[in-house]
């Protein structure tokens, strides 16, 4: 099993955290090989022991992963117990108070963001696509933080592999409603060919977080597109033809003894 990446801002007494690679599984294929997505069209079984090793790795119970049914939302849920695949809620953050729950978010392109508030013992993970960012779900994670007992002053937030601005190419159409919330965000899109413009997502992300006054806020700075070795895309898997596009997992949790 390959180690997760890990950020050092979290490497905090009672914190487990992780940032998986498609490194470390059994899965097979385009999906090869730590594919942890039910919804790419892996085999189950695969998925189920690739998700099971992960938290094998973060010295968790391979039972507690907690990963929710992800719409692109704003939507973030307190989780209080974990659940069984089929009945995940419809979320894009989770949070929680709750020590051996890890908190997962599936991710082929879009942002994971892992946030803790070490003194609160509280844990937070966020899925941050374009449409997430643009309707506030780091805002509504954050605000779940602070409802369990946070506080944003003390919350640090760290983003993982995500597509990287040089290869996000998008259209025309695409700045107009990032823009009608803020201008400030112009310089998140550089200009392309044809009208066309390349997307800072990691960027906006950080931004959008930024303008919270947490403590500290950060990126791994690595793009899913290009590192096909270590990262799924869908990006990447949509130009290339594939069948399917496996999952990368990000996982936080509070470790039940310390």
């Amino acid at each position: 099993m390959t180690a997760p990446l890990h950020h050092p801002a979290l490497d905090l007494p009672g914190i487990a955290h992780g940032w998986f690679t498609r490194e470390g599984g059994v899965s097979e294929g385009s999906l090869a090989s730590l594919n942890c997505g039910f919804g790419s069209g892996d085999d189950v079984a695969r998925v189920a022991e690739n998700r099971s090793r992960t938290l094998v790795a973060l010295d968790l119970a391979p039972d507690r992963l907690c990963a929710a049914y992800q719409t692109h939302s704003a939507r973030a849920v307190t989780v209080e117990a974990s659940w069984a695949p089929d009945d995940a809620p419809e979320a894009d953050a989770l949070v929680t108070t709750r020590p051996g729950l890890a908190l997962g978010v599936l991710t082929a392109d879009c942002a994971p963001v892992l946030l803790a508030d070490p003194a609160a013992r509280i844990v937070a993970a966020a899925h941050a696509g374009w449409k997430g960012a643009l309707s506030g779900i780091v805002e509504a994670a954050v605000e779940a933080m602070e409802q369990a007992g946070g506080a944003r002053e003390r919350i640090v937030a760290i983003i993982g592999p995500c597509i990287g601005c040089a290869s996000y190419e998008v259209g025309p159409e695409f700045p107009a409603p990032f823009l009608a919330r803020d201008s400030a965000d112009a310089d998140l899109f550089a200009a392309g060919q044809a009208g066309y413009f390349y997307f800072d997502l990691e960027g906006y992300v950080a931004r959008r977080l930024g303008r919270l006054g947490l403590a500290r806020v950060e990126a791994l700075g690595l793009d899913t597109c290009v590192d096909a070795a270590r990262f799924f895309s869908y990006r990447r898997a949509s130009r290339a033809g594939e069948p399917g596009c496996g999952r990368l997992l990000s996982a936080i949790a509070l470790r039940e003894t310390d």
